[in-house]
């Protein structure tokens, strides 16, 4: 593992010293984008590597062969999307990283099973996200609760309306009725105004 662990630091100082490879004249013509080719002109101050131009990619500045792909913890990195993917891990040497597009049900399924395995996943930190997850939960649940005691309220209320009707309309005249139905209306036609 130490051997690991040098050839890492020297990724990071490889990495350190790597320069931005930009193509040529990518600032004096804004239609070329930024990606890398390679210069092909006859007269090429950058193809000629003359001193003070900009660096090509070469080979030295590749990482060790042993630590490519490596987390800098030193991890074989596996992405996860679903839980049959985290049960596939059989190896301490394996790191997960969660895709940012797993949603938080199935993220909190992961995140448990990950714990249970003693996995470490790499790109987040299980007791936050889980107890994160947990407090939103919880919070929807207040919420949710909240609504439906709201919506018991109203269809009492309501209940409550069309007793008193029944009472009034049991003990007056058919005029009588016809009377409280359009002053009824009218309260209806006038909220609406």
């Amino acid at each position: 593992m130490t051997q690991i662990t040098a050839l890492l630091e020297l990724r990071s100082k490889i990495k350190d010293k790597k320069p931005e490879f930009i193509r040529q004249d990518n600032p004096k013509r804004m239609k070329l984008n930024y990606k890398w080719r390679k210069p092909k002109g006859i007269h090429s101050k950058i193809r000629h590597k003359f001193k003070g131009r900009r660096k090509m990619p070469s080979p030295g500045y590749k990482s060790p062969r042993k630590v490519k792909n490596l987390h800098s913890s030193g991890l074989k990195m596996i992405n996860v999307e679903s839980v049959d993917d985290i049960k596939k891990i059989k190896k301490q040497s394996e790191g997960v990283i969660i895709a940012k597009s797993v949603g938080m049900k199935k993220r909190f399924e992961i995140l448990k099973i990950a714990k249970d395995m003693q996995v470490s996943v790499l790109n987040l930190n299980v007791d936050e996200q889980i107890k994160k997850i947990q407090n939103f939960v919880d919070s929807k649940k207040k919420t949710v609760a909240k609504e439906t005691r709201k919506e018991e309220v109203k269809k009492e209320e309501l209940k409550e309306k069309e007793t008193v009707k029944e009472q009034k309309d049991t003990g007056l005249s058919e005029k009588e009725k016809k009377e409280v139905d359009k002053k009824e209306k009218d309260k209806v036609l006038t909220k609406r105004k």
